[in-house]
C-alpha cells in the first residue's frame, strides 16, 4: 500500500461514519492506542465506546429518541486521500455537558507520511484540536493516561492538559477476598442506591474529593440519577455479558448523611477481575475495612476471581488501607484536565505579543481635528460682555446703600405726608 504524501494530500477531519468500523478493525496491532489495550482502562474505554459495536449509528439514533437527555458519545476520523490515519473517541463526563473526557485516540503510523514529527503527535494533535474546537459545550477536558505512555503524556501536555489526579487501581487476590468475608460487617445502616438517594450521594460525592477536582468534574444531583429508559438498556447489557452491578450506601441517622458508598459489578464467564470503586467521607474511614468485607461477602456466590478497586491519590488513608490488606497496584495512570481557556492564548499567540508599543499609542490619537461642540460654544457665549437691559431692575451700588432714594417710603414710615 503506498504512502499518501503529506506534501501533496491534506489531512482531513470529520465525524465517525459506520462504514469507518470496517476500516478500523483492520488495524489490530499496527496502530498506536491510547489507552493500550492490555491497560486497565481499555475495559472501562470499551464501556463508552460505539467503535465495536456494529450497529454503532443505528443505536445512535435509537437512544437518542427514547433519552434524549442522556450523554452522547462522538468520534471523528483523520483520512489522508480517503484512507484512514486517525481516530479518537469523546464523550460528556456529566450530565450538563459542561466536561467532556477523551475516551479513545488511535493512530496508524503506517498511514501517516514521515515528517520531522512523530505519526502521534501531528496527527493526534490535529484530532484533539479538532474536538475543542467541535465540541462548544465543554468548558473542561478530562483524559486519563497510562505513566508508562510517555508519547501519550507529552502530547496531551503539548495540547494545554495539566495533571489533576494520580489514579491507581488495586488488585485484591482470591484468598484475601476469602479471609476478609469471614469477618462480620458492622452497617447497620446499609441501604441500596436509587434515584431518590441523588442528593445524598451528589453530598458525598462532594465532601469526598478537593475543590479542584469537584470543580473539573462538575457533577449535579441529576448525575447520580439513573432514567427509568437507561436503566432497562443497563440491565439487558448486564444480563448478555452476564455481569451484576451492586451498589448500597451507609447512612448516618443523626446527621442525616450518607457516609460511605461502593459500587460493585460482579462478574461471571469469561472475565478476568471483579471491579469495585469505593466513596468514604474524609471523617468516616473506619468504613473502609467494613465495606470491603462486606463486598467479599457478597463475591462469595461469584466465581473466584480477583477484585480490582480504583482508588485516586486524594484520600491517602484508602491506600494505606488496601496496602495493609496486601492488595497489589497493577496499573497507574494519570488523570490530566484541560480549561477552554487556552483557546485565548492558541487562537493568535503572535497578534498580542509582536504588538509594539507605538502602535498601540497611534491608535489612541485623533483621527482629525475636533469640532467644537455645542458646550463650548456656550462657554464662548458666556464670556463675552452682556449689555444691560433696560427693562431689567437694577442692583444699587454699594455707595448708594446709605443714601436715602428721593421716592423712597422714609417720609411715610415718620408719619408725615407728602
Amino acid at each position: 500500500m503506498s504512502t499518501p504524501d503529506l506534501q501533496t494530500s491534506e489531512l482531513q477531519l470529520r465525524p465517525l461514519y459506520p462504514r469507518d468500523i470496517d476500516a478500523l478493525d483492520h488495524w489490530s496491532g499496527a496502530a498506536t492506542v491510547i489507552p493500550e489495550p492490555d491497560s486497565g482502562l481499555w475495559g472501562a474505554a470499551n464501556t463508552q465506546s460505539l467503535v465495536q459495536h456494529p450497529l454503532a449509528a443505528w443505536w445512535q439514533r435509537v437512544t437518542t429518541l427514547a433519552l434524549p437527555n442522556q450523554p452522547r458519545w462522538s468520534g471523528f476520523v483523520a483520512s489522508l486521500d480517503d484512507t484512514l490515519c486517525g481516530m479518537i473517541e469523546v464523550s460528556p463526563f456529566n450530565r450538563t455537558r459542561s466536561t467532556w473526557q477523551v475516551n479513545r485516540l488511535a493512530i496508524h503510523p503506517d498511514v501517516v507520511p514521515p515528517s520531522t514529527e512523530s505519526p502521534l503527535d501531528s496527527v493526534g494533535s490535529k484530532l484533539l484540536r479538532h474536538c475543542f474546537e467541535t465540541v462548544w459545550e465543554a468548558r473542561m477536558w478530562l483524559a486519563e493516561v497510562d505513566i508508562e505512555q510517555k508519547a501519550a503524556l507529552a502530547l496531551y501536555r503539548q495540547n494545554g492538559f495539566q495533571p489533576l489526579a494520580q489514579v491507581t487501581y488495586w488488585e485484591i487476590s482470591p484468598d484475601v477476598l476469602v479471609e476478609q468475608a469471614k469477618q462480620e460487617p458492622d452497617l447497620p445502616n446499609l441501604m441500596a442506591v436509587s434515584n431518590a438517594d441523588a442528593q445524598l450521594l451528589y453530598q458525598l460525592d462532594t465532601a469526598a474529593m478537593p475543590p479542584l477536582v469537584r470543580q473539573v468534574f462538575d457533577q449535579q444531583i441529576q448525575d447520580f440519577k439513573v432514567e427509568p429508559a437507561k436503566s432497562m438498556a443497563n440491565t439487558a447489557r448486564q444480563w448478555m455479558h452476564r455481569e451484576n452491578r451492586i451498589q448500597a450506601y451507609v447512612f448516618e441517622p443523626q446527621r442525616k448523611a450518607a457516609i460511605g458508598r461502593f459500587d460493585l459489578v460482579a462478574c461471571r464467564g469469561k472475565h478476568r477481575y471483579h471491579s469495585a470503586e469505593l466513596t468514604v467521607h474524609p471523617a468516616y474511614t473506619w468504613l473502609y475495612p467494613e465495606l470491603l468485607s462486606h463486598m467479599a461477602g457478597l463475591l462469595q456466590s461469584y466465581p473466584a476471581m480477583p477484585l480490582r478497586v480504583t482508588s485516586r491519590d486524594y484520600q491517602p488513608e484508602r491506600e494505606e488501607f488496601l496496602l495493609k490488606i496486601q492488595a497489589s497496584p497493577v496499573d497507574r495512570t494519570l488523570m490530566l484536565s484541560r480549561s477552554v481557556w487556552h483557546k485565548v492564548r492558541e487562537a493568535k499567540p503572535a497578534a498580542l505579543e509582536g504588538l509594539q508599543l507605538p502602535e498601540v499609542l497611534a491608535g489612541l490619537q485623533p483621527a482629525g481635528k475636533p469640532i467644537p461642540g455645542r458646550i463650548s460654544w456656550q462657554y464662548d457665549q458666556d464670556d463675552s460682555p452682556r449689555s444691560p437691559n433696560p427693562s431689567a431692575p437694577q442692583r444699587p451700588e454699594s455707595g448708594d446703600l446709605g443714601r436715602a432714594h428721593p421716592h423712597s417710603n422714609s417720609d411715610n414710615l415718620s408719619g408725615q405726608s407728602g
